[in-house]
């Protein structure tokens, strides 16, 4: 084995432990914010680590176009993705609320409350 290849399978073998983590996150975390928290973070690293493996296993302009794409659509995306998750999960109370220090949205939407009168969702009777 050449010492590219032992850096491949050594970057896929990272990836799967992180992407592992992930999963085992998602399964032991109590409440739907930590279990966000879980399948986010280490699966975006796991991600980027397995495309940085394909790189260095087939070097060529296509390969590595193709994987900054990815990447880029990952990390625009992702953020977003669990911004909204966290938002929609907070407000069809499906959060525990003792599990939180600070609740910085509860508090928010009560001011914006207080101010302007609850606003009604677009789907309400």
């Amino acid at each position: 084995m050449t010492p590219v290849e032992l850096g491949v399978a050594a970057l896929v073998l990272l990836s799967g432990f992180l992407s592992m983590a992930a999963g085992i996150g998602v399964l032991r975390f109590p409440d739907v914010l930590t279990r966000l928290h879980a399948a986010t973070k280490p699966q975006v690293l796991g991600l980027a680590v397995v495309l940085l493996a394909i790189v260095l296993r087939v070097p060529t302009w296509g390969v590595l176009s193709t994987v900054v794409l990815i990447m880029t659509f990952q990390l625009l995306t992702q953020p977003m993705t669990a911004h909204m998750l966290g938002r929609s999960a907070y407000r069809s109370d499906h959060v525990r609320f003792d599990l939180l220090i600070e609740d910085d949205l509860g508090r928010d939407i009560a001011e914006h409350d207080r101010n302007q009168g609850p606003a009604e969702s677009p789907g309400a009777p």
